[in-house]
């Protein structure tokens, strides 16, 4: 394996790929339950997404719609109708933390709902619903009702719409019925708020474009995906509906969730979207079901931050930062003592060594399955190389001086741990050369 590094070449800023779902939220409300937040901010986690949080239902409390505004019926214009109290307090410290919040407007996904579903249904008053949004947006960025200023940036409209009417955990209603609720929303939101960035619909899965033929047959709801997408793009082109960004889901391994990235930054610019930001804003790889190789998974997570870097997209936001170790659960794994990091949260640890520096430089690599990205702030450089090749592989960097490199490993036994010089990356092995 060769890598070769051209520090004169400046290809731009090393991307928000190392954004996530959910802080690890523990129980209660103080010093326990955010305990763990600088966790994200020690590895430089840009923003967290507001979806899910609080668990069920949003914990009844926190950020959907219907627990922030609980009675459709009332007077959106009065406070007195809000309930931000919960809410008001996770924001409140991720801020703290450093953590920009990255908010989804709609409600959190209703486990079993073929049994009963309570508010994934289309709003009753489309445009109602849109002033209840713009109502919580001046609450947390011009001091409404006794709100803040926090200039919170992204704001999702809703989530996984496309994940099929009457069958879904998300959305009860057409495709038609959504694109035209994100027409409305979108509309008066940018009119009200034009410097904040709109966009959605988080996208289930646009797995349709990589599956296999035998896949294509045995899972026709990625179709129904595919052809969401399509007539959403459709839609908003010919009602010139405001998009800054447009968010996606997979679940996929590293080639094919890159090939998806590939694809949607093709069809944007298909659309006519060329300067809407691509948001991978759910992911994690299938390598999570097999914790008892956490190796694999943070080689695997190394890859998709590194592997994105150069494709179109423009933030990856990892499902997710909680701390209960369960399979959705990227950085915490379980244990006696109630759960230890993952070497996914160190691959992260090694990612923010380049967006510390912030400019990446050139690079090229000779060996398919292995990812790997330089970058520099004019003193001091980086390099994060992961191998997922399927085999060890022999190591060659040029164009640079390491006589002074530091290298760190993050492998089954080590967790960016110090090494000597390398000559040699194993099979699911990420590493860290700063020179």
């Amino acid at each position: 394996m060769r890598i070769n590094i051209d520090l004169n070449n400046k290809i731009g800023k090393i991307k928000d790929m190392n954004a996530t779902g959910q802080a690890p939220m523990g129980g209660g409300v103080g010093y326990e339950a955010y305990k763990n937040f600088h966790l994200l901010s020690d590895v430089l986690v840009p923003y967290v997404r507001l979806h899910d949080v609080g668990g069920g239902f949003g914990g009844n409390r926190y950020v959907d719609i219907p627990n922030i505004f609980r009675d459709f019926d009332a007077d959106e214009n009065d406070p007195a109708n809000y309930d931000f109290k919960f809410t008001d307090l996770y924001i409140s410290e991720l801020v703290k933390n450093g953590l920009k919040p990255y908010y989804r407007l709609g409600v959190t996904i209703e486990n079993h709902s073929e049994v009963k579903s309570y508010h994934i249904d289309p709003p009753k008053d489309y445009e109602k619903w849109a002033r209840i949004c713009e109502h919580i947006i001046a609450h947390y960025n011009e001091g409404w009702a006794e709100g803040f200023h926090y200039d919170i940036e992204y704001w999702e409209i809703w989530n996984e719409n496309d994940d099929g009417q009457r069958t879904s955990m998300m959305w009860n209603g057409t495709a038609e019925d959504y694109y035209n609720l994100y027409d409305v929303t979108a509309k008066h939101l940018k009119k009200r708020f034009p410097k904040i960035k709109i966009g959605g619909y988080a996208a289930t899965g646009l797995y349709y474009v990589t599956d296999t033929e035998e896949e294509r047959q045995s899972r026709p709801r990625d179709k129904y995906f595919y052809d969401f997408f399509h007539g959403f793009m459709e839609y908003i082109r010919a009602h010139e509906s405001p998009i800054d960004f447009f968010s996606w889901h997979s679940y996929r391994e590293p080639k094919k969730l890159i090939d998806e990235g590939i694809w949607v930054r093709e069809q944007l610019v298909k659309y006519g979207y060329e300067n809407v930001e691509s948001h991978l804003n759910e992911w994690n790889p299938p390598s999570r079901r097999t914790r008892d190789v956490d190796s694999i998974h943070g080689a695997e997570v190394a890859a998709i931050m590194l592997g994105c870097q150069n494709i179109g997209v423009d933030m990856l936001m990892i499902y997710d930062a909680r701390i209960d170790g369960s399979l959705y659960s990227a950085f915490f794994v379980p244990s006696v003592s109630g759960g230890c990091l993952s070497h996914a949260y160190y691959s992260f640890a090694a990612f923010s060594a380049l967006y510390r520096l912030g400019t990446q430089v050139g690079l090229e690599c000779d060996t398919d399955g292995v990812f790997a990205v330089a970058a520099t702030n004019g003193k001091r450089n980086a390099v994060v190389i992961s191998n997922i090749s399927g085999a060890d592989q022999p190591l060659e960097i040029c164009g640079v001086d390491l006589i002074d490199a530091r290298w760190y490993l993050i492998d089954r036994r080590r967790l960016l741990s110090w090494s000597p010089e390398l000559k040699e990356i194993k099979n699911n092995t990420v590493v860290l050369v700063e020179f």
